[in-house]
């Protein structure tokens, strides 16, 4: 291999880990809602200590990137996952762990914005769209950090212990990925905390991804509801709309990058935008098991090239640094990700699940109409290249 593919094997090990630990983490939340006696309000709220900690990083990760740069923030973050994940299975108090789970969210947002920085400068060495491809290996470790975690429990293992195993994975990956990890160029601008208005580009593109992320949300969390409650599908097949979604989602990312370079991002954009719509409006307009499914499965393909062609964009931006546009984007887009999810439960409650989803759905034409109108503003970000 030469040094590119190196350097590609090397970030794409970083993305798969962050995924893992996401995932080993989220496979015992039964196990530590368990061991503190919470109930579900209780585990609701402990819950929270995630997304707070992640928006409370936001700014601070752009600041960071740009000004220590991407590889070094990369490796503090892994070596705070390998501290943080532990200590959330040692932790023998609410007290404790809250803090813990907090800071974990922050590690999260941190690693997010580095890594993805990492590839933007990847990626303009490449001279092509890959940044899908790192966050398709993403998606595929929350499938194997699953798997681990089943059998974890399978084996009656200790949540300490399964994270202990995920923390020396984490000190080798480190060890053995950061020497092909390189600091990207300083730019001019954004040199400071993401605290500014951003430029037309990171605006229309943050609004994109806002909607792929409120979209994203509701999928992640209503899927299984909607299945039981509307579809009325039998209980063993309950999980089989977010299955299809994630499956979708994961495949999706591993050929996005060759669509991308074939017929160019915003094409992509709209095309997605356009997916999302019809997928919800099939599940809605024949909620059967057939048709839900089917419609969940586009609704997947067309989520995963929402976010990686977002942070791509958003990277060109000639008014600030990329780290700084990447937390910029991604505080605009986190806030679709946390608002999402309870908008359906209240509409639902108001209406039904089917009008929940039905207005969902228009989250998907906004993203083909924000792509559609004034696009000089992508003019210089759309990279559209042949094969």
């Amino acid at each position: 291999m030469n040094l590119l593919q190196k350097r590609r094997l090397a970030l794409g090990s970083l993305f798969f880990l962050a995924g893992l630990c996401f995932a080993s983490w989220a496979s015992r939340i039964p196990d530590i809602q368990m061991k503190f006696s919470l109930s579900e309000a209780q585990l609701g709220t402990l819950l929270l200590g995630l997304p707070i900690g992640s928006l409370t990083a936001l700014p601070l990760a752009g600041w960071a990137v740009h000004k220590f740069g991407s590889r070094k923030v990369i490796i503090l973050g892994g070596l705070g996952y390998m501290i943080f994940l532990p200590l959330i299975g040692f932790s023998n108090s609410l007290w404790m762990l809250i803090p813990v789970i907090v800071t974990y969210g922050m590690i999260g947002n941190l690693m997010n914005i580095s890594l993805n920085t990492q590839a933007l400068a990847l990626e303009d060495s490449y001279g092509r769209s890959i940044l899908a491809s790192f966050h398709g290996l993403w998606s595929l470790a929350g499938f194997t950090g699953a798997g681990i975690g089943a059998a974890m429990i399978y084996l009656d293992i200790l949540p300490k212990f399964h994270y202990l195993f995920i923390a020396i994975i984490v000190l080798m990956v480190i060890l053995l990925s950061q020497r092909f990890l390189v600091n990207e160029e300083r730019t001019e601008g954004g040199n400071g905390l993401v605290l500014r208005k951003p430029d037309d580009l990171l605006l229309r593109i943050g609004l994109i991804a806002f909607l792929g992320m409120l979209c994203e949300g509701c999928m992640f969390d209503w899927s299984g509801v909607y299945f039981k409650k509307v579809v009325e599908i039998s209980p063993e097949l309950v999980a089989l709309g977010y299955v299809t979604f994630m499956g979708a989602m994961a495949s999706a990312r591993f050929i996005s990058d060759r669509l991308n370079n074939r017929f160019g991002r915003i094409v992509i954009l709209r095309i997605s935008g356009i997916l999302i719509f019809l997928g919800l409006i099939l599940a809605v307009s024949f909620p059967t098991p057939t048709s839900a499914t089917f419609g969940f499965l586009l609704v997947g393909l067309g989520v995963a090239s929402i976010i990686p062609i977002s942070y791509s964009v958003a990277g060109r931006s000639k008014l600030y640094s990329p780290g700084v546009s990447l937390a910029m984007v991604s505080t605009i887009s986190f806030f679709g990700f946390l608002i999402g999810p309870p908008l359906i439960g209240y509409i639902a409650e108001i209406l039904n699940l089917k009008v929940s989803f039905t207005l969902i759905a228009i989250s998907g034409l906004g993203i083909a109409a924000l792509t559609s109108f004034r696009t000089d503003v992508f003019q210089t970000a759309d990279m559209k290249i042949k094969p």
